[in-house]
């Protein structure tokens, strides 16, 4: 009896992972938002780490987290860490490649709850009421990789954590946006000439003198 049984699940776990060796060998995961913000907003809030934590959908998780941004204070080469709690886990992030106001391309690098590496991707396009930007994760799955997504769907789950992230930089794009608009109004204002009043018709030299 107990050699059937075995051999039972000798052929159920051969089975197993016979599927999970058909699943496919990469993912991918993309989303895209407008902000009504001129690209350059948007650019500076993913090519400056700094910025991250106003609306990174991750940050929130663990307000405890530690983090560290190290190289450069923007741009390529600058590296982000963090390590928190099982929500957040830990890893890295390394700009490779940027372009003002057009692309960003970071190297993605967890090192728990597992590790896996991975190449994010921002793209900043102008369109009619802004700037369009789309968030790309591209990604390996190992066989450990292939055999999470039989239970997990990649799309699903980190297009949700996207989406997020997207909703939070809109609103602060926006009213970054909103406040360079109010900035350049009163700028302009304050640089317009005061009137002067008119001269007298025919002589434009002439200045009115005051009757007895």
């Amino acid at each position: 009896m107990l050699k059937k049984i075995l051999v039972g699940l000798i052929v159920v776990i051969g089975a197993l992972c016979g599927v999970i060796a058909t699943r496919p060998s990469t993912y991918t995961v993309n989303r895209s938002a407008t902000f009504k913000a001129p690209p350059d907003i948007a650019f500076a809030l993913v090519n400056d780490f700094h910025h991250w934590p106003e609306w990174s959908p991750w940050d929130k998780l663990d307000p405890n987290q530690k983090t560290l941004v190290e190289g450069p204070a923007q741009g390529e080469g600058s590296l982000y860490s963090w390590s928190g709690n099982d929500q957040v886990g830990a890893g890295r992030m390394f700009i490779e490649h940027s372009v003002p106001n057009e692309f960003v391309r970071i190297k993605l690098e967890f090192v728990r709850p597992f590790a896996s590496k991975s190449l994010t991707a921002f793209s900043f396009t102008p369109a009619a009421e802004g700037v369009t930007v789309s968030w790309t994760m591209e990604g390996h799955n190992d066989f450990m990789g292939k055999a999470f997504c039989l239970f997990m769907d990649m799309d699903k789950m980190v297009g949700k954590d996207f989406e997020v992230g997207l909703a939070n930089m809109r609103k602060v794009a926006e009213a970054q946006a909103q406040k360079r608009a109010e900035a350049e109004k009163l700028a302009a204002q304050n640089a317009a000439p005061a009137e002067t009043p008119p001269t007298p018709a025919g002589n434009p030299r002439a200045v009115a003198q005051p009757t007895p």
